[in-house]
């Protein structure tokens, strides 16, 4: 008999909900992004984002049931994302779950948002199974992390101060592109020379899992404006290539280091900007040649979503991991201590 899970992400500007069917099969996967709301301000606005999920939450799991054919009797537990993130947009999605849960009745599993990114390759790659290690990149954070089985994480290093995609994001905005700005700067970076530009890479010795990106984010904007100052005009393409390949060469070299360490074999990418393709054509090309065996997201799963909050929630029911009402929000919630 199939298990179905209902789930909600409200972590930060993406109203989601989605059903799953035995925690791999998705059934409905919906999203109302906030990204044309916070454009014109260059970044998320808490405030905003709290108010857009309060107007969507309801109607999004609707839509999810629908798309689905199921009804609320029908699911057999409410999975959601109670951290981290921005605590006003968590509150919101919390109170609807806690709220469904009651109502119908039906068990309530509050779900860690970096846990969901890493389980979305889960959905995207059937036959993936731990363990294995997992490069997860998002706007807060940058870690490396070993799922040794589906309840256990080892988190092997993570940033001491920018994460990759806030770094990418920065960048982008002070090069005139919009919010977000990733996608922007992968964009450009492609038509770039990614050697053009010598800019640093941090915390480069042997051995060394963490990662610092202020340090990078400060030489590019002291290029740009030391350009300036001289009257030269900037090379958008090049300076686009050259900053993100000075990203990607340590999140890959990092990652190579960290699954020799572990001993892992299997790599997996996770988070928004594990949707980055220079991102994924260079750990795909190095796995291969260290005889790895490389894993990504689909693109939708590779952004803030509920599928991937459902996967999580579907395994930790199967551990008895379950919450009760008065489960709250936790915006700063560490990996793997939910």
């Amino acid at each position: 008999m199939s298990i179905y899970t209902l789930a909600i992400e409200s972590s930060c500007d993406e109203t989601s909900a989605a059903i799953l069917q035995d925690g791999r099969k998705v059934l409905a996967n919906v999203i109302s992004s906030q990204v044309p709301i916070h454009r014109k301000f260059g970044g998320v606005v808490p405030e905003i984002a709290s108010r857009h999920h309060i107007e969507q939450v309801i109607p999004v799991v609707d839509k999810a049931l629908t798309d689905a054919g199921l009804t609320l009797d029908e699911i057999d537990h409410i999975g959601v994302t109670y951290g981290p993130g921005l605590v006003g947009a968590l509150l919101v999605g919390v109170a609807a779950a806690k709220g469904l849960a009651f109502a119908a009745n039906k068990p309530l599993i509050g779900v860690h948002h970096m846990e969901g990114h890493i389980f979305a390759n889960f959905l995207s790659n059937p036959s993936l199974e731990p363990p294995f290690l997992s490069l997860v990149v998002s706007g807060g954070h940058t870690m490396l992390v070993v799922l040794k089985d589906y309840e256990t994480f080892e988190v092997l290093g993570q940033t001491r101060d920018d994460a990759a995609g806030e770094a990418f994001d920065k960048i982008a905005r002070v090069m005139g592109y919009s919010y977000p700005g990733g996608p922007a700067i992968d964009a450009l970076a492609a038509k770039g020379n990614p050697q053009a530009i010598a800019f640093p890479r941090a915390l480069a010795e042997k051995g060394n899992l963490e990662f610092s990106f202020s340090g990078l984010k400060s030489a590019v904007l002291n290029y740009i404006n030391s350009t300036k100052m001289k009257g030269e005009s900037i090379p958008e393409a090049d300076l686009a290539a050259s900053f993100q390949q000075a990203i990607i060469d340590v999140l890959v070299d990092k990652t190579m280091e960290a699954a020799y360490m572990s001993g892992q074999k299997v790599i997996t990418v996770a988070g928004g900007v594990s949707a980055n393709q220079g991102l994924q054509k260079a750990l795909e090309k190095r796995a291969h040649k260290e005889g790895l065996i490389f894993y990504k997201p689909g693109k939708i799963l590779s952004t803030d979503n509920a599928a991937m909050i459902g996967c999580r929630a579907y395994y930790m029911a199967q551990a008895g991991k379950f919450s009760d009402l008065s489960l709250n929000a936790k915006p700063a919630l560490a990996l793997g201590l939910g």
